[in-house]
């Protein structure tokens, strides 16, 4: 039985990953987490998850959840993840990282930290999503140089990050699989006379509003066809069913940073 902690317990995500453990086999609850402060911090932390009353009430002592855990699950922000990431190295607990906006520094600090532990750090926990990674690099090889990338996602209002994590690794995926620096590539801006697109660029656009869980649309665009592989969201239990999947396979995986594609045995 993998005991798995949650960090954000009282939050959306932190809601339906808790009651994706209740509904997993192999698992439990064994701690839930929030910030000092935090008004349902002592509160059962089923509530929030819709569950009822589970016997795990909601703490915001971050070194007794991450003792108490096999392995810590956090969908938060890259500072956060970082400090719970240094507190799970202390006590040896893995941990599964969800949070999206890391800075490069961020992730070398979060390298250093994996020395010590297995580590998971995905943008999209969905499945669908990361075979969507795996089509991607296949067709960005077939088609070659003759067609151009551009890349559009969509998501709620309240995303803090643009673009999203996602849409950064589709445009990952493709550079890499082009030979090129997606780095050098991305173009996240186009307004006024910006001159023509170049053959090398991948466009980058980001959409905001409501409550649209989360689309992503690759253009594949050629002269007289295009190809558009898209994803859509229509909840977010497929990253918390992901995200305890990705759990139960962390614990006995070797220290280092990982991700979805080794969970799936995509890679």
């Amino acid at each position: 039985m993998v005991k798995i902690a949650v960090c954000g317990a009282a939050g959306r995500m932190g809601g339906r990953i808790i009651a994706a453990i209740k509904e997993s086999e192999g698992v439990e609850l064994s701690g839930a987490l929030e910030r000092p402060g935090h008004p349902m911090v002592g509160q059962d932390a089923g509530y929030n998850a819709g569950l009822g009353a589970i016997g795990v009430a909601i703490s915001d002592d971050l070194n007794a959840v991450v003792q108490g855990c096999d392995v810590l699950i956090d969908f938060t922000a890259p500072k956060v993840s970082l400090k719970n990431l240094e507190v799970c190295a202390l006590y040896k607990k893995s941990i599964v990282i969800g949070s999206t906006g890391f800075t490069p520094e961020e992730r070398a600090l979060a390298a250093e930290l994996a020395r010590e532990i297995p580590v998971i750090i995905a943008p999209n926990m969905s499945v669908g999503v990361n075979v969507c990674f795996k089509v991607l690099a296949d067709v960005a090889k077939i088609l070659g140089e003759d067609f151009d990338v551009e890349i559009v996602e969509a998501h709620h209002r309240l995303k803090k990050d643009s673009p999203s994590g996602t849409a950064v690794r589709m445009g990952e995926v493709v550079a890499n699989a082009l030979g090129r620096d997606y780095n050098k590539v991305a173009n996240y801006h186009r307004e006024g006379i910006c001159g023509e697109r170049t053959h090398d660029e991948i466009g980058m656009q980001t959409v905001r509003g409501g409550d649209i869980v989360g689309e992503h649309t690759v253009y594949f665009i050629g002269m007289g066809e295009r190809i558009e592989l898209t994803h859509r969201a229509h909840t977010r239990d497929m990253f918390s069913r992901g995200s305890v999947r990705a759990a139960k396979w962390v614990v006995t995986a070797k220290p280092g940073i990982w991700d979805m594609q080794d969970v799936l045995g995509l890679r």
